[in-house]
């Protein structure tokens, strides 16, 4: 039999098991601010064609903010690179965020211009280390599916493709980068390396997306980056 000091032992512990704690605190909602933002690219982010307007729907969701467009049809990341300074030149502003996305350009000129997965890593790799240089963090998206601009696309550069968009989310894995974006699997569907076709309109080329793309992508970039801005 147990003593009752034994019994009042247990009483008094399961009493204190009973007793209600305090009230978990649901947490604080993130700090919402502007965001100041440069995005470097190619014809998919320049402006004077077709390309860029995912940056103009993020303005949209952002108008306390500032996205600007550094994007230069045709353009491969070595040459991206050549003018990246220009970012952070004097009188511009501080950049909170980098926006890099590019490579489809070198990917299809490696007979012309001897542009390999190594050279275009190399290149991806010096950007994103002078945007963390002047404090700013690096989103970095993955060359989105070319496998419809036939005129181009093979198996090997196929396979370059990959290679690449391998590297960059290493590169997030190794904390060079802050963000990736997976701009190969937001845009495609059924067929991984081709443009899902809802994507493509009013283009027809297999590389340009278009208007539903542009949404597609910046609804992932507000998601996973700014969708504290102001």
């Amino acid at each position: 039999m147990r003593s009752r000091a034994a019994v009042a032992l247990a009483l008094a512990t399961l009493a204190l098991i009973a007793l209600p704690g305090p009230a978990l605190a649901d947490p604080p909602p993130p700090t919402r601010a502007p965001v100041v933002v440069a995005a470097m690219g190619d014809s998919l982010t320049d402006a004077r064609g077709s390309g860029g307007k995912y940056l103009a729907l993020l303005r949209t969701r952002c108008p306390m903010s500032r996205f600007d467009n550094y994007g230069v049809g045709g353009q491969m990341v070595n040459q991206m690179r050549s003018r990246f300074g220009e970012l952070f030149a004097p009188g511009k502003p501080a950049y909170t965020h980098v926006i890099v996305f590019g490579g489809v350009n070198d990917l299809y000129s490696d007979l012309t211009a001897g542009r390999t997965p190594a050279k275009i890593e190399r290149d991806l790799r010096l950007m994103y280390d002078e945007a963390h240089r002047h404090g700013a963090k690096v989103v970095a998206v993955t060359v989105a599916p070319w496998g419809g601009f036939t005129r181009y696309f093979n198996a090997s550069r196929g396979a370059a493709t990959l290679e690449v968009n391998r590297w960059i989310f290493a590169q997030r894995d190794a904390g060079e980068v802050d963000v990736v974006v997976d701009a190969y699997k937001l845009l495609s569907c059924g067929d991984p390396t081709t443009l899902c076709p809802s994507y493509m309109p009013p283009n027809k080329d297999g590389l340009h997306f278009g208007d539903e793309g542009h949404k597609r992508l910046a609804q992932a970039l507000f998601a996973q980056v700014f969708s504290s801005c102001t």
